[in-house]
């Protein structure tokens, strides 16, 4: 055996655990934009709600639920609030979509949406210290939940109802800015440098 596989691996940063804080926000940022784009009435093909149910199961649900528990073991209580509810939220929607839901409960989803709403928004009231990247995201989120849960209330599903499809475009401008912060973030730990602006606060 050679000397050069003796030599141990350099120690890995904040006590073992990679900042998650990318995965979660990619993984929020995809399955909102899609779900987006079939909200704002730009897609309606027959079979796109298994592609957005995918990635509710997988990318925004379980990655981005284990993003949550790595921010936990990172002492980071907004990340590890944040990350895990909104895990748990696209988790609620897989399961909702595929095990019920069903008949006339929009009045239910109209409440379960603005239940949402009243979440993020507090949690945009901490997220004033974090940056201004992730800032962005839970203002537009706020206002999104407000807008989808406006719109479900509407009741009015071909063509979805108005303040339905502003949710949507909304939504598509929250993605975008989370996908942002991700971008921003991993590139700038990946070089050790500030190459794109998060905008500290």
């Amino acid at each position: 055996m050679s000397e050069t596989s003796n030599t141990p691996p350099p120690a890995p940063p904040s006590g073992g655990i990679a900042d998650p804080a990318p995965l979660g926000l990619a993984g929020f940022a995809m399955t909102t934009f899609i779900l987006s784009f079939a909200n704002a009435n730009l897609i309606s093909e027959k079979g796109t709600g298994a592609f957005v149910l995918g990635l509710a199961l997988f990318y925004g649900g379980i990655a981005q639920f284990l993003a949550g528990m790595w921010e936990y073991r990172r002492g980071n209580t907004f990340g590890a609030t944040a990350f895990s509810s909104f895990g748990a939220f696209w988790l609620t929607e897989w399961a909702i979509a595929r095990f019920g839901g069903g008949g006339d409960a929009y009045k239910t989803e109209g409440l379960f949406l603005f239940a949402w709403f009243i979440f993020t928004a507090y949690m945009t009231v901490a997220a004033l210290r974090t940056n201004g990247a992730v800032l962005a995201v839970f203002v537009l989120l706020t206002v999104t939940f407000l807008l989808l849960a406006i719109g479900t209330w509407q009741h009015s599903s071909n063509p979805p109802a108005l303040f339905t499809r502003l949710g949507g475009w909304v939504g598509i401008a929250t993605a975008l800015a989370a996908w942002y912060a991700s971008f921003a973030s991993v590139v700038n730990e990946t070089h050790k440098k500030q190459w794109f602006p998060t905008w500290p606060r």
